[in-house]
């Protein structure tokens, strides 16, 4: 199965770098592409954290990925997936059979979040297909774990276990909600890219500062 992330952002923050480092951790490197990068984008531009984990990438949009990937599958209409918040039917273990290739459009860690799915249905009417993973905001790496666990591991989204709106505290005058939905580890906590919670710390503390 293939997952493709087209990037929406502006470069790479340290938040996008952890999240992508986490998701070619989890998927393998093989399974991920970012597209539709600036055209004058260079290998030099790209984290080299993202580069050692062997991160594929291309300049080129979703529908041209082939010319650069000529290994991958054709994106055959109706058969490439989009996750979208506003979609009206939830992804399931069926979806396995039913698609080749899942999409992220750097949309699902926003908050508040930004209709960017509206954008990628607009530009591939007849590819892409909308499916939902429930009513809450996910990091980008959050929902692709969530749509692994349905569409690998055959887990019904409504068997998943989930945290809404965590609070993560450093110390006790410290802590830090996150607007988004986890799935939870086998010990009943959010799972996080590695080093997300430092960063988290890094930035409530500068927050702070800025109050002061």
């Amino acid at each position: 199965m293939k997952y493709i992330i087209e990037h929406m952002e502006q470069g790479f923050s340290e938040w996008v770098t952890l999240e992508y480092a986490q998701i070619i951790r989890d998927l393998g490197a093989s399974n991920l592409i970012l597209t539709s990068l600036p055209a004058d984008t260079k290998k030099s531009d790209i984290p080299e954290k993202l580069l050692e984990l062997g991160l594929q990438w291309t300049t080129k949009p979703l529908t041209e990925i082939t010319q650069d990937f000529t290994d991958l599958p054709e994106l055959k209409q109706q058969r490439v997936c989009l996750l979208d918040p506003r979609a009206k039917e939830d992804l399931e273990p069926a979806d396995a059979d039913r698609f080749d290739y899942f999409v992220f459009g750097g949309i699902l860690g926003d908050h508040p979040p930004r209709d960017r799915t509206s954008e990628l249905l607009q530009a591939y009417p007849n590819l892409l297909v909308g499916k939902r993973l429930g009513d809450k905001q996910m990091t980008t790496d959050t929902a692709i774990r969530t749509t692994q666990l349905i569409i690998e591991k055959k887990l019904p989204f409504d068997k998943i276990k989930f945290i809404d709106y965590p609070e993560f505290r450093f110390n006790k005058n410290e802590a830090t909600e996150m607007p988004f939905r986890y799935v939870l580890d086998t010990n009943g906590k959010p799972i996080l890219p590695d080093g997300m919670l430092e960063l988290i710390k890094r930035d409530s503390e500068q927050s702070l500062d800025d109050l002061l």
